[in-house]
């Protein structure tokens, strides 16, 4: 959590160099200047990687053996193993916590609460969850969202839904603050309405902000706002796919034999060595429980005087030990949104469809940005958001790499598959059903695993979901130091990045 609270030093990864003008460095390819405004100004950045955004951890992709590795106890089938590879990314090493959803709706609130009150209605969570007939969860219905004392406790009651948009909010704050630390805008909390800092509307032009120092223009010799190519902003945050979130919940790494080789024991139960769920070495922490579930019929905590995991409900979302990739609770305390649209089949269609192994993800609706009939954006909505639409099955029709604009169905529900999914007849399966995964405080140890996998209608919520984000890495896939590339694969001792 502490990495919230340093913004300034993520530039220290995102810093890029311009070389000063009249730089000797040449295209190898058409022999003219870069960085010259006199050679016309075509700039080459001396790019140092991308930087880590906060309380992200860098997740090094690689191949697994994706789902099921416990008994299949419920005999769904759903997600029967097969190999795939992961591209590495970022993830949260924490689950989103009440005291940034409620960050969230504060600036909400405050940006779109008098013209647009709806928007702040939409976000706020559901705390009705916490009501049961047989039991008295009326304080957590009061307290548990709100109460200073529950802070750092995961939200639970935010649909999947909701948790996409709080990803979309989180990429504008984080970007907005990277250009005011490097000192391009000032501060502005003044923000109304259409008139705030979103990522894309900036980068086409269609918002400003109160400008201190723009970068230099090298083909001008003027000013400019930041670009996308200047590798200064950052990508979206989003929710992790589905193979995203397993293969981090793993965290295969701790089962490598030795540095100088790829010989990697891929099973694993749960995030953790062994197939018990307490620590097993022999130190201080020997037997101490690992996560927070439900141990059997009525026993949450364990007996007072030695609780086993001191959590009735959430725990903090730091607490317990992270696993090898440092990532905390990806085992119990509370199930997570992953992005996926749930299918029961997907497994079994994807391990024999060529290309579909490197980065698995279910529930493309394929998109695009409205232009005017210059081809320039449309005029950004009424909350300051440029206007996408989906790509049509006609437009797809004419592409090689894909046929259809939108793929739910794909091989599991359409005509190919000869499945149906007739929701409210025979299944409970809609185009609104999405993935969660982890377990949580109320259930049993099967569903820590990461290979356990259920669903639930999008825009509904539970007490025992919440969420944490993550987001695409770009460039090399083993970290900024071998960001120019390498024959030779040399392992340095891993460290996470602080702020």
């Amino acid at each position: 959590m502490k990495n919230l609270l340093k913004f300034g030093a993520i530039l220290l990864g995102a810093a890029f160099i311009l070389s000063s003008c009249g730089s000797n460095e040449r295209s190898s390819t058409t022999g003219w200047k870069y960085n010259d405004t006199e050679w016309g100004g075509f700039e080459k950045l001396d790019y140092e990687g991308q930087a880590t955004g906060p309380n992200l951890v860098l997740i090094e992709g690689g191949t697994f053996s994706m789902g099921i590795t416990e008994q299949d106890v419920t005999y769904d089938w759903n997600n029967v193993p097969r190999r795939v590879t992961v591209s590495s990314f970022y993830m949260d090493e924490t689950e989103v916590a009440n005291i940034h959803y409620r960050e969230y709706l504060y600036w909400i609130n405050r940006v779109f609460g008098e013209s647009y009150p709806e928007v702040y209605q939409g976000a706020l969570p559901d705390t009705l969850v916490w009501r049961e007939e047989l039991a008295y969860n009326e304080p957590f219905v009061e307290t548990y969202f709100r109460h200073p004392s529950y802070d750092n406790y995961p939200v639970v009651g935010v649909s999947w839904v909701q948790a996409n948009e709080f990803c979309k909010w989180r990429t504008d704050r984080v970007n907005e603050m990277i250009l005011i630390e490097k000192g391009i805008l000032n501060q502005n909390t003044e923000q109304k309405d259409e008139d705030n800092f979103n990522t894309d509307s900036y980068l086409v032009g269609q918002y400003q902000g109160d400008v201190r120092k723009n970068l230099k223009d090298l083909q001008t010799g003027g000013e400019r706002p930041v670009r996308f190519e200047d590798g200064i902003l950052l990508p979206d945050y989003r929710l992790p796919t589905e193979a995203e979130w397993e293969y981090a919940a793993l965290a295969l790494q701790g089962n490598q034999t030795s540095e100088k080789d790829e010989r990697i024991s891929d099973r694993r139960f749960f995030p953790w060595d062994g197939n018990t769920i307490r620590y097993q070495k022999r130190d201080k922490y020997q037997g101490y429980i690992l996560a927070n579930f439900k141990r059997g019929g009525g026993d949450y905590m364990g007996m007072a005087g030695r609780l086993n995991d001191d959590a009735h409900i959430t725990a903090p979302v730091s607490s317990f030990m992270p696993n090898d990739f440092g990532l905390y609770n990806m085992g119990g305390n509370v199930n997570e949104w992953v992005l996926d649209l749930y299918r029961p089949m997907t497994s079994s269609t994807l391990s024999d469809v060529e290309g579909h192994d490197l980065n698995s993800f279910r529930g493309g609706q394929f998109e695009q940005l409205e232009l005017d009939e210059d081809g320039r954006p449309v005029e950004k909505d009424s909350l300051g958001r440029l206007r996408y639409r989906y790509v049509t099955d006609e437009e797809a029709a004419s592409r090689d790499n894909y046929k259809t604009g939108q793929v739910y169905n794909y091989l599991d529900g359409d005509k190919q598959s000869e499945v149906y999914y007739d929701y409210g007849k025979h299944t409970l399966i809609s185009d609104k059903a999405r993935v969660y995964k982890g377990g949580s405080w109320a259930d049993r140890l099967f569903w820590l695993s990461p290979g356990a996998r259920r669903f639930l209608d999008e825009d509904k919520s539970s007490r025992t979901i919440g969420f944490r984000c993550a987001m695409t890495r770009t460039g090399s896939p083993s970290g900024n130091e071998n960001e120019g590339g390498h024959n030779f694969q040399i392992k340095r001792k891993r460290s996470r990045s602080s702020y």
